[in-house]
């Protein structure tokens, strides 16, 4: 049967060693490291993790000019180590999740944090407090056969060359292999799928013309400017 429109562009972000990775789905897991859980009110020793969904078109490559968003007055970027599944399925045991992870980048989970929290206030979904165009700033990605697999390391944010978070993936409640474990049981993953895991604190607002550079010790830098 001949389609009404033409399929949209694959989503790609390029690999460190060259080619390029098509992204299928973004997951990501919300108050992954104490400091943060605290900051934004949350009980790290009692909440078990809980995951929400950015668009694949939300991607924006490392050296891209971002658009100020609509609708808001207080975007936060958060700076997060992204696992990139090669392998997928359902109910992944936690000890085979390495299996499926192809590499890892960096990346800024941009939120519209006024947005984010007036839908908290009134019990709606703040699916776009976090779901807009240029919402998943993402790095080169590094296969994990030039940087193993990181299970520490230090991540950081600065904004106009000043330190904003900083932290190290240590302090990561959730490993990444608990985190691919748990988002399994709850729907089956797939090759190209993404994972943001979690920032650390000292989340808070930019502004038109701040310059965001990210970082994870091993990984390809990641810089935007806002527009």
């Amino acid at each position: 049967m001949k389609l009404v429109l033409a399929p949209a562009p694959t989503v790609t972000i390029p690999v460190r060693s060259g080619g390029l990775f098509p992204v299928r789905q973004i997951y990501c897991v919300g108050r992954n490291y104490a400091d943060h859980a605290r900051e934004m009110g949350g009980d790290p020793d009692r909440e078990p993790p809980f995951f929400f969904m950015k668009p694949a078109w939300s991607v924006v490559p490392s050296g891209a000019v971002l658009p100020y968003p609509p609708a808001t007055s207080d975007l936060q970027p958060e700076v997060e180590l992204v696992v990139a599944l090669g392998g997928g399925g359902r109910n992944i045991p936690e000890i085979d999740a390495h299996d499926c992870i192809l590499g890892y980048a960096v990346g800024l989970d941009m939120t519209r944090r006024d947005l984010q929290h007036m839908a908290k206030q009134h019990g709606r979904p703040w699916d776009l407090g976090k779901s807009f165009e240029g919402a998943a700033p993402i790095g080169a990605l590094t296969p994990v056969a030039a940087c193993g697999h990181l299970e520490s390391g230090a991540i950081a944010l600065e904004v106009n060359g000043a330190a904003r978070q900083s932290g190290n993936l240590d302090q990561m409640i959730w490993t990444a292999p608990q985190i691919i474990a748990a988002l399994s049981r709850l729907v089956g993953l797939h090759p190209g799928d993404l994972i943001f895991t979690g920032t650390p604190a000292g989340v808070g607002p930019v502004g038109r013309g701040d310059r965001l550079e990210a970082t994870i010790a091993g990984l390809e830098p990641l810089a935007i400017t806002l527009g």
